[in-house]
């Protein structure tokens, strides 16, 4: 019988022992060139011990010692998300800080960046502060607030990034709204670039878009909707990463969409302009044919393409030139979802379904398990240039375990949305154990 996505343990609290060991597990970590069958022993909130045969006799004896088979199972460094949405401070009837942060657990993210399109917007030092501080209240998986471009997200004034910096900033942008003019993001890159904060851009040239529902081609043409060109995406990409290279500041592209973005990229890489970019698991895994019925889970902003973006996503993740995958959960109540189409909310949760939802591209060959585990580990954190978490004797333990062929049904979430087109879907592949900050975070009934 599958199991439904759920944990067993409050978040932030500490092993029952004093010492975990997980025994025989495979060790995955490419940044560490590691991928082994190991034992992990974890004491005191780090990695004291890796390798073959270092959980001794006598260590399993001990009464201090709780220990966890990890025969068929994978532990790797835990996931860190570049881009999601917890709603706080604002509209924590779709989400908040906590509730959030449960969700990453049991997801197997140890680290979580927040987009600053709540109400009030966080465009400043104070809204900064209090959503850190209130993360650090809750405890369990770290959160690292991106910080607004402009005041409000207006498209205007920029905001004061060296205050948002100062505060636990590690990015700057409009999430939901494109920077349109090109003079303003010229002056946001010159100045992020002081800083060394990246500017993280949602693509969209909102002139070719209004009124747009979902993606434009065949389906919308059918449903009726009028629908978003792949071009309100790329010009705004090729725009901006022309000024990346006469500033030569950081650029990211946020949840990559078309596969003319993703040709723009690789040509920008191959420049040398210093560019990254993000994929979410619904531009991998769905096209445009999803929303047929007009099902409104399948409204997400950028809208889901065709099977040519999806195939070129998908090459373009596994060789590198997409560098990450980043969830864009966006929860939103039943009453902003279950309503005509036009009139629903974009987005999609995602933060407790990329394992059993990715682990599909593995499986059908479509994606290396390395490079997976590298997009949601290492690759994330060399964006927005903080710590990695890592499989290493003496690195604080921040690392997820995955039963990779333990049934689950898709259900049960601690998110307090359930806006998802995979509800209720059975999968393969089940997050175990999440440690966080060397404190477990969350950990499934039965491990």
């Amino acid at each position: 019988m599958a199991s439904t996505i759920t944990a067993s343990g409050s978040m932030g609290s500490a092993a029952t022992r004093d010492v975990l060991v997980l025994t025989e597990v495979r060790a995955i970590d490419p940044a560490e060139g590691l991928d082994g069958v190991v034992d992990v022993v974890i004491e005191g909130g780090r990695i004291t011990r890796l390798g073959p045969g270092a959980a001794t006799d006598e260590l399993l004896r001990s009464e201090r010692s709780d220990r966890i088979d990890g025969r068929g199972a994978w532990v790797v460094p835990a996931f860190v998300d570049l881009h999601a949405h917890l709603r706080e401070p604002g509209e924590e009837y779709k989400e908040d800080i906590k509730t959030g942060l449960t969700a990453a657990a049991r997801g197997g993210f140890g680290h979580v960046c927040v987009m600053p399109n709540t109400k009030p917007v966080n465009d400043r030092r104070s809204i900064t502060e209090a959503m850190v501080a209130r993360a650090r209240e809750v405890g369990g998986p770290r959160l690292h607030p991106i910080g607004a471009i402009t005041m409000g997200q207006n498209g205007g004034e920029l905001t004061e990034m060296a205050d948002l910096r100062d505060a636990g900033a590690v990015g700057v942008s409009d999430d939901g709204k494109c920077v349109m003019s090109a003079a303003v993001l010229r002056r946001a890159l010159e100045y992020a670039r002081t800083f060394d904060l990246p500017v993280i851009q949602h693509a969209e040239d909102h002139t070719l878009t209004e009124g747009a529902q979902m993606h434009e081609g065949a389906i919308s043409a059918r449903l009726g909707l009028r629908g978003w060109p792949r071009v309100a995406e790329d010009v705004i990409v090729a725009r901006d990463l022309l000024l990346a290279e006469a500033t030569g500041a950081r650029y990211h592209v946020a949840h990559i969409s078309t596969r003319g973005a993703v040709r723009l990229v690789r040509d920008a890489k191959d420049r040398g302009i210093s560019v990254t970019a993000e994929v979410t698991p619904h531009h991998l895994m769905l096209t445009h044919e999803a929303v047929l019925g007009y099902d409104t889970a399948c409204k997400v902003n950028p809208p889901l393409r065709e099977q040519e973006d999806v195939d070129a996503l998908r090459a373009a993740l596994a060789d590198g030139t997409i560098d990450c995958i980043a969830t864009d959960h966006a929860p939103h109540s039943s009453l902003e979802k279950d309503c005509e189409f036009a009139e629903a909310k974009p987005g999609m949760i995602g933060l407790e379904l990329v394992v059993p939802v990715l682990l599909r591209l593995v499986r059908q060959g479509a994606l290396p398990l390395a490079r997976l585990v590298d997009a949601l580990t290492a690759a994330p954190c060399r964006v927005v240039s903080i710590e990695r978490p890592r499989l290493k004797e003496g690195a604080s333990a921040e690392l997820t375990l995955i039963q990779p062929e333990r049934p689950v049904t898709l259900d049960g979430f601690a998110s307090k949305s359930k806006n998802t087109p995979f509800l209720g879907k059975q999968e393969l592949g089940a997050v175990a154990l999440t440690f966080a900050g060397g404190r477990i975070a969350h950990r499934l009934s039965g491990v």
